[in-house]
């Protein structure tokens, strides 16, 4: 029998998303946004003492590895020629930290995640003097046998190091810090060549050796390229691990009076512009939901979430403020901690699973609040994604709590979708238009508010009584009586040392300008 036909698409797209939680890798047609196939695996969480927060990088490395092959298999069962794949994007989980011995490539310790705690004395003790980073690109080009040690401006812009403004590392910033500059990446832009795929024969994914790495954002500046957030104003939501409002300043960097964070959204092109946004961070949203499942039993699976809340539809004066790592936007408040409060005799799980989500919606409407107030212009909608987006008791939820209509897209992997669109409109690549006229209409599923205003206004004002509660629960101990481990000496800035640079890690490849 004849070898059936491959089936011939056009240019193809891969994304690397690299999670706190999940790997994903996700082939996109370039032509019309469509979404052809994926694999996922999820990432351990270790910690190892009360608000320490690490993951094994070999395994993150290695679920980017089997997340590309089993992708790539996927689509052979298709007949989709994986030949077409023209460019590969990396967005990844920005700040959290790896060191790695520069010889060797062997990390020289867990990757410390952007939710840990240890630094907390180290930040008190630094904040009286004054009035890290993850490479993924660095290992799929070759790692130590000539692999490409850079990162994006998205991901530098989140160390602390960086000037936002030059847009290069800052001098007196790692001086400040103790950080030795030569260590740290060549910053490039979000769009551009940055090497080849190089990766061990002994892995299937080697089909994919060659082909360029073109694309690196960090995961909320992805997510709002693939909103398409090209205009001032224009923000969106991404419901992961935590929760990440971002908005949209344009060329201009806006400074926050209300606990948001100016950071860079996306240089598309070493020639093209900055970009700047405004962020609002919730430290804790999916993963209230992974507590449930790993520290209570509540539920089995992540899903199960949803069918809990559904059979009660109210939490019934149950509030869940989950600081399991303090208060991020915009209290800024490290010595709070999760509690659930209103309890009763009637109380059920499936009373805490609803006050878990709406524990999701309240701080989103927190950070959305300090966002209007900056901008100035309040958001007539909010533009969602991510995975929670799924479960329609939330997103309905969250609409309710703001008072305004949610919108989220049909195909919920944005953040994928942005760091493919980077890839494949980058210069030498080219198969991607970001041109307005040229991007893909999206089909929006639209959840309008059903309470009255009154009612939501009742709920979030009895919400801000219990985050009051959750606060003043832990005091830090100075450096010198806490831990003797040689990580709470270590300065601040070698742990936030952004996270494009360490875990995706790419080779250099000669001839690569």
């Amino acid at each position: 029998m004849a070898a059936s036909k491959k089936a011939v698409l056009g240019p193809l797209v891969g994304a690397v998303d690299q999670g706190t939680s999940s790997t994903r890798f996700l082939v996109f047609n370039s032509k019309t946004a469509e979404l052809l196939s994926h694999h996922q695996v999820e990432i351990k969480q270790e910690f190892p003492r009360e608000g320490w927060v690490e993951q094994d990088p070999k395994e993150i490395l290695h679920s980017v590895y089997e997340c590309i092959e089993k992708t790539c298999e996927k689509l052979g069962q298709l007949n989709i020629d994986i030949s077409n794949i023209k460019a590969i994007g990396v967005s990844n989980q920005r700040e959290t930290t790896v060191v790695w011995d520069k010889i060797t490539g062997e990390p020289l310790y867990n990757a410390v995640v952007w939710l840990d705690l240890r630094t907390q004395s180290t930040v008190e003790s630094l904040s009286k003097r004054i009035p890290g980073n993850n490479n993924f690109v660095k290992s799929l080009t070759g790692g130590v046998n000539g692999g490409v040690h850079c990162t994006d401006v998205t991901n530098a812009s989140r160390t602390m190091l960086f000037n936002i403004h030059s847009l290069e590392w800052d001098k007196q910033l790692c001086e400040f810090f103790g950080i030795p500059m030569e260590i740290l990446p060549n910053v490039r832009s979000s769009s551009e060549i940055y090497g080849l795929m190089k990766i061990s024969h002994s892995v299937k994914a080697g089909a994919l050796e060659g082909v360029p790495i073109s694309g690196c954002l960090g995961d909320q500046s992805a997510a709002l390229v693939g909103q398409m957030c090209f205009q001032i104003g224009q923000a969106k939501n991404t419901y992961g691990t935590g929760c990440f409002l971002l908005c949209n300043t344009g060329h201009k960097c806006v400074f926050s009076d209300h606990g948001l964070l100016t950071t860079v959204a996306y240089k598309l092109g070493r020639d093209k512009p900055v970009y700047y946004a405004l962020e609002g961070s919730v430290a804790i949203a999916g993963a209230v939901i992974r507590w449930l499942r790993d520290n209570l039993g509540i539920i089995k699976t992540s899903e199960e979430i949803e069918k809990l809340a559904k059979e009660v539809g109210t939490s019934y004066g149950c509030y869940f403020v989950p600081a399991f790592s303090g208060l991020y936007a915009p209290y800024w408040e490290p010595s709070a901690r999760g509690i659930i409060c209103g309890l009763t005799q009637f109380t059920n799980k499936c009373h805490i699973a609803f006050a878990a989500l709406e524990a999701v919606c309240f701080q989103t409407r927190e950070i959305l609040d300090a966002m209007n107030r900056d901008c100035g212009i309040p958001l007539s909608h909010l533009q969602v994604d991510g995975g929670m987006t799924s479960n329609k008791i939330l997103m309905q939820l969250q609409a309710d709590i703001l008072y305004i209509p949610v919108v989220k897209p049909s195909m919920p992997e944005t953040t994928a979708l942005g760091a493919a669109m980077a890839a494949g409109a980058a210069e030498g690549v080219g198969v991607w238009s970001l041109e307005p006229e040229d991007l893909s209409a999206v089909t929006m599923e639209r959840f309008e508010p059903q309470i009255n205003a009154e009612e939501s206004e009742i709920r979030y004002s009895t919400w801000k009584k219990a985050v009051m509660k959750s606060m003043g629960w832990v005091t830090t101990q100075s450096p010198e009586s806490g831990d003797p481990s040689i990580f709470c000496s270590l300065p601040l800035g070698f742990f936030i040392v952004s996270s494009m640079v360490m875990l995706i890690g790419a080779r250099y490849i000669s001839g690569i300008p």
